[in-house]
């Protein structure tokens, strides 16, 4: 298992696992992301805040990182946070408890950015999610209700979101 950067030339299988995903969700009637930016990835790639978990040369799962989310944590916001966000795991990978070897990755990457808390989100209160976040080692801080916002993406518009957070 490594985990390194992900790369303009992954971009695609990317956008593939998150078409995947969500039609993952359609299935569970849960809150469906939307279609993601390409330019916006891309620059998350070229930022290198987008990350990819490799299995024998495979991608099993990816996410983003970054060090600011005001619009969905308001005055909860804070400098010593690292936020994830779009966590997906390849369809055929799904089971594996990737989000557990992310955690463990995202602690080690936080302190070397001197941070204290690993945050994330969840759209709605999907109470099968929460449990699985909080058996990472997440504690779930509740629920907030976001208002329409041009600098969220669509799903995060009006809607409640679960948020949580581990302190390192």
């Amino acid at each position: 298992m490594d985990i390194k950067n992900s790369e303009l030339i992954d971009i695609d299988f990317i956008f593939e696992m998150y078409k995947v995903a969500t039609e993952y969700q359609k299935q569970r009637v849960i809150d469906i992301w939307p279609e993601f930016d390409k330019e916006m990835v891309k620059n998350e790639i070229i930022e290198k805040r987008q990350f990819k978990l490799i299995i024998k040369n495979q991608i099993v799962c990816v996410w983003v990182v970054t060090f600011d989310d005001p619009y969905i944590w308001g005055e909860k916001n804070n400098s010593k946070s690292i936020y994830i966000h779009r966590l997906a795991t390849h369809k055929d990978h799904r089971g594996n408890n990737f989000a557990l070897k992310v955690v463990e990755w995202a602690k080690e990457y936080a302190l070397k950015n001197d941070k204290k808390y690993i945050r994330l989100d969840t759209v709605g209160h999907n109470k099968k999610l929460i449990k699985h976040y909080t058996n990472c080692g997440f504690k779930f801080l509740g629920l907030t209700q976001l208002s329409v916002s041009e600098n969220l993406p669509d799903h995060y518009q009006n809607t409640s979101v679960s948020l949580f957070e581990i302190e390192i």
